[in-house]
């Protein structure tokens, strides 16, 4: 009788472990990458771990408690790159991911209950990827906007939210991606208010015949390569989304002065107008029924402003008569503007003035 009582109280015992432990799982949950459902320029890699590529590419999850943790990684183990992220729809802040660090990152609630986190890529192709393996926490579960309308942002480093943020990293100082805050551009600026879901697709010192300091690879030639890389092998499948606008600001660059060291042709307006409106022929070949916008520069004064002015109106001219069926090109010409980021460019309050701007534009663009 007294060993039926122990072998009882050891089975009890089990049982009771066995309970605790399948609480335990139930409690903690794993979300594959696979699973989410990412906007802007994206891939899984052969370890079906999700690679962020684009400017500002995002997805969402949700979560029940306080914590949930994001297995991220970069390929360059003495690199850093940045992501940043809304909790309950409200902006947090950039998180470092050191490529000699495998810990994974935490983000915190200060409440239980349910919550809702969309994390972005804050820095751009050319920065590197950033691979996501999976996210983990308590009930955690994907997040998918209902289907709607859909703005592709085309540009340069302004389109980025490059040298736009030196709150942690001073003007000058680090890398030229610790100053990119593509969360805080113009374009997802504008998306967010219009209630859009939105993709960028942007290289810093990129134009539409030349670059700031080169002759290329420029916008036309990177464009249909998913990383934007020249000698890429990967083509970007542009069946995954469907913008019904396409905005694009080129032209900065191309009335660049160079680097003082590599050889600066004049610009030249016919082979610019050439080259944007074979660009925009190729953008209307992958989204025929998308408005095609055209921004001018904040950055350009004087006769440059002008004459970038007047090349854009070219340009509309040229795709309205080859396109008659077509809705007629947009133009915004921005208001010249005295730029208070690093190196010239617009920082992050500049790029609120710029969405400021822009949104009675685009609110006509995306009204019925």
């Amino acid at each position: 009788m007294k060993y039926t009582y122990t072998y009882l109280m050891a089975a009890l015992l089990l049982l009771c472990l066995s309970c605790t432990a399948i609480k335990t799982s139930t409690n903690t949950s794993e979300l594959e990458a696979t699973a989410l459902h990412p906007y802007g320029r994206f891939a899984y890699n052969e370890e079906q771990q999700l690679e962020l590529i684009s400017s500002a590419v995002h997805f969402g999850f949700s979560f029940e408690g306080t914590e949930a943790r994001l297995f991220a990684s970069i390929p360059d183990a003495g690199g850093h790159n940045y992501l940043q992220y809304e909790l309950d729809g409200v902006y947090q802040k950039r998180i470092k991911i050191s490529g000699n660090t495998h810990e994974p990152l935490v983000i915190t609630a200060p409440s239980g209950g349910r919550h809702t986190v969309w994390v972005y890529k804050a820095t751009e192709a050319h920065t590197g990827p950033i691979f996501l393996a999976k996210v983990t926490g308590k009930k955690v579960q994907p997040l998918q906007k209902p289907a709607g309308l859909i703005i592709e942002f085309i540009g340069n480093s302004i389109t980025c939210g490059a040298a736009a943020d030196p709150s942690e990293v001073a003007c000058g100082t680090g890398d030229y991606h610790d100053h990119h805050n593509a969360y805080m551009a113009y374009g997802p600026r504008v998306a967010r208010a219009l209630g859009t879901e939105f993709m960028l697709s942007s290289v810093s010192g990129i134009g539409a015949y030349r670059n700031w300091n080169s002759n290329g690879p420029t916008m036309p030639e990177v464009y249909e390569k998913t990383d934007f890389q020249e000698n890429s092998s990967r083509h970007w499948d542009f069946e995954t989304f469907r913008p019904q606008v396409v905005s694009i600001a080129l032209g900065t660059n191309d009335f660049s002065n160079g680097d003082g060291k590599t050889e600066r042709l004049p610009f030249d307006s016919t082979r610019f107008v050439t080259s944007y409106v074979g660009f925009v022929k190729l953008v209307k070949s992958k989204y025929p029924k998308a408005r095609i916008a055209l921004l001018s520069s904040p950055m350009l004064q004087g006769n440059s402003k002008q004459t970038l002015e007047n090349c854009l109106t070219a340009v509309k001219r040229e795709i309205d008569e080859a396109y008659p069926a077509a809705q007629p090109v947009a133009l915004h010409f921005f208001r010249a503007m005295q730029a208070r980021g690093c190196s010239g460019h617009p920082n992050v309050e500049d790029h609120a003035l710029l969405a400021e701007e822009l949104l009675p534009f685009f609110t006509k663009l995306v009204s019925p």
